[in-house]
């Protein structure tokens, strides 16, 4: 887990590199959550970009999250369902990959969506489209999923943990602690990026830190392109 110390662009918070074992198998949704679902359950649809029930929510807390799964979970009898940790997040993004992108080692906007204006690694620039696509819009990783990269934040189940070069097993970071957050956050991680990101931010490791996300690190705060999707067990 985390990014090689010699990988272009990287931040200073993504390592050090570490061994990690998940022992507790899940299922991971294969596209972040679309609007037509949440209306479904939850009723009104905080996203900016509409148009298409099939964009991805957006827009939304991780307690309004957290308040969705129970109505999921509601409808899905012996199911339990949740946000993945920030582990089984990354786990999933790389798809069995050691690049930066679980596509390579760079990208372009014709697989991912963020802003073209910003390549990563001395790469060209490119479209930039300025809004969310409907998700399953753009290919999947090796593993089937939909949108890994770019077009919304996601949140995690956990927080931000301080890593170490020591093996773990089944890692969780601070649980609604004041330090948990991201987009892939409310204090939790969130991790992906979303259709403003430059591109240094979409790859497989980033996720955001407490010291530039911190009106994101509460509960209950909207993050400003914050989704998700969830996880089975």
């Amino acid at each position: 887990m985390s990014s090689p110390e010699d990988e272009p662009e990287r931040f200073d918070g993504e390592g050090p590199r570490h061994p990690v074992t998940l022992t507790r198998g899940f299922w991971l949704a294969d596209s972040a959550c679309t609007q037509a679902l949440w209306r479904v359950l939850k009723g009104a649809d905080p996203s900016r970009f509409t148009g298409d029930e099939q964009r991805p929510v957006e827009r939304v807390s991780r307690d309004e999250v957290q308040r969705f799964l129970r109505k999921l979970e509601a409808r899905l009898p012996g199911w339990l369902i949740g946000l993945p940790t920030e582990a089984e997040w990354e786990y999933a993004g790389r798809a069995g990959s050691d690049t930066p992108f679980s596509f390579g080692a760079n990208i372009t906007p014709e697989v991912v969506n963020y802003s073209g204006n910003y390549p990563y690694a001395g790469g060209e620039k490119g479209l930039y489209r300025e809004e969310t696509v409907p998700v399953k819009s753009l290919p999947p990783n090796a593993w089937g999923l939909y949108e890994m990269h770019g077009n919304v934040w996601e949140w995690c189940a956990d927080g931000l943990r301080d890593f170490d070069e020591q093996e773990e097993l089944d890692p969780v970071g601070p649980v609604n602690a004041k330090k948990a957050g991201c987009p892939t956050g409310s204090g939790q991680v969130e991790k992906n990026n979303h259709v403003h990101a430059l591109l240094q931010r979409l790859r497989a490791r980033p996720r955001a830190r407490p010291g530039r996300a911190e009106p994101l690190l509460r509960s209950g705060a909207r993050g400003g392109g914050a989704g998700g999707r969830w996880a089975f067990t």
